[in-house]
């Protein structure tokens, strides 16, 4: 049993051009996912601000930046028919793009931040829009 816990986020764990690299490929490969893809396509207008503002997120999740400024929760509350399955593939293609990335501390502080992510916005999104579902069960040990 590995009791050890994902490195800590800060300047030491990645750079800014990982972040950048994580944000844009990772949303490179959502948008053409056939599942969320047109999901992405239909509430995002403008993809160059979408990724800075993301890459600013990450940064601020993985290198203790200050520069997000947003309220990504309430965005997500109000988008229309999500599921289970949809948050489940945001997570398959967020570790598959981790695993790419060739920084193993930053792929762990990477992966189980957006595993918790995932089920806080999960969670939430039931909650506010009713859905009775189960909770995302944790993902399979690597």
């Amino acid at each position: 049993m590995n009791l050890s816990s994902p490195p800590l986020p800060g300047p030491d764990l990645c750079t800014e051009a990982e972040v950048t690299r994580l944000v844009h490929e990772f949303y490179a490969q959502v948008r053409i996912d056939p599942l969320l893809g047109p999901i992405f396509a239909g509430h995002v207008a403008d993809w160059p601000v979408h990724l800075d503002l993301l890459v600013d997120f990450w940064s601020a999740m993985l290198r203790g930046t200050r520069r997000f400024r947003g309220a990504p929760m309430s965005k997500h509350l109000v988008l229309p028919g999500l599921s289970q399955e949809l948050f489940r593939q945001w997570l398959r293609l967020f570790h598959q793009v981790t695993a790419t990335l060739g920084n193993p501390a930053m792929q762990a502080q990477a992966d189980d931040m957006a595993e918790r992510i995932a089920e806080t916005f999960w969670q939430r999104y039931r909650l506010h829009n009713h859905v009775s579902l189960p909770t995302i069960p944790a993902p399979a040990p690597r």
